[in-house]
């Protein structure tokens, strides 16, 4: 053999039914589908605070829904024999000044007071959204002008601006007029979180692919930017929930609320206040019912968030 030929290796390959393929061999592949939302799903199934809030918002919604279910009692019909008389037969937790049943009235005024929450937070997420989604994705001047517009209705508390429009319109004083009057200046906030947050997602790989493949800036705003920013705004929207409620209480109160031949709770705090020191219970039921109200969507809004937060799950 001559010096000067190269060495090939050999190569010795075992046959395949000697060194068969086993599971360390092979790529796991996990079947379980994952993704924000889902991980967020599993993650609350696992609080006991879900629940409860889950349970006494449930309960809530029967009772706006369905008043007939709990109790018998015309909310309308009042007896000045039973002034301010104390819980007895038929009367659980007594009667008003007028003589009106005031638990058939709590029952009752759950539905409206709930009617304005909703109506509110609709409205607030669809011009929030509607706004922020726009101003943060296109930019340039479009985001300057709706910047600066959410920035004028941001410096004007809406609970201020709530009361002139129901005092314009005192002839019109219903749901949906109130609802308008709140709604209209409350959403520059999620305007706001939504903005920022397409800000950071919308140069993202996953969009950069969507305009390489010629698909609409349009588009690609429906369906890959927005459904990766809105987890904030279910947040700020399930919290805003109890703040419309609480601001439909403070404006009744105010006397500038809902007419007073609507029942809500707000109503019924304010037509309390004068019987304050003689019997305090007129007030105290009302109030007890929007507190739980507010509180167990306050609740449902801190666990959505802390679920919707990977960094919080991380930590617990």
């Amino acid at each position: 053999m001559p010096s000067n030929t190269p060495l090939s290796p050999t190569h010795f390959v075992a046959p395949l039914d000697e060194t068969p393929l086993v599971a360390v061999d092979k790529v796991s592949i996990s079947e379980r589908k994952s993704n924000l939302y889902l991980d967020a799903w599993r993650d609350v199934r696992g609080r006991v605070l879900f629940y409860v809030a889950g349970a006494v918002i449930i309960l809530i919604l029967v009772v706006a829904l369905f008043p007939s279910l709990f109790t018998s009692i015309d909310p309308k019909y009042c007896n000045l024999d039973l002034s301010n008389a104390g819980p007895g037969a038929g009367h659980l937790l007594g009667s008003t000044f007028q003589g009106c049943d005031i638990y058939s009235r709590i029952i009752y005024g759950a539905g409206t007071s709930l009617s304005v929450g909703f109506i509110v937070t609709v409205l607030v997420t669809i011009i929030g959204v509607v706004i922020g989604a726009v101003a943060g994705f296109y930019g340039g001047w479009v985001d300057a002008v709706l910047s600066r517009i959410g920035d004028i209705f941001f410096s004007i508390p809406y609970i201020l601006a709530a009361v002139v429009i129901m005092s314009l319109f005192a002839a019109y004083r219903n749901v949906w007029t109130l609802s308008l009057a709140i709604g209209i200046f409350a959403w520059p906030s999620v305007a706001r979180i939504l903005r920022g947050q397409i800000l950071s997602v919308k140069n993202a790989d996953y969009v950069t692919s969507a305009t390489a493949l010629g698909v609409s800036r349009f588009k690609i705003l429906v369906k890959h930017v927005l459904p990766n920013s809105v987890a904030p705004v279910i947040v700020i929207t399930t919290i805003g929930l109890a703040g419309a409620i609480v601001a439909e209480s403070t404006l009744s109160f105010l006397g500038v609320g809902l007419g007073s031949d609507s029942i809500s709770w707000g109503n019924e705090i304010s037509n309390a206040q004068t019987q304050l020191r003689t019997d305090p219970s007129n007030l105290i039921y009302p109030s007890i019912a929007l507190s739980i109200t507010v509180l167990a969507f306050i609740l449902m809004g801190e666990v959505v968030r802390d679920a919707l937060d990977p960094k919080a799950r991380a930590r617990r």
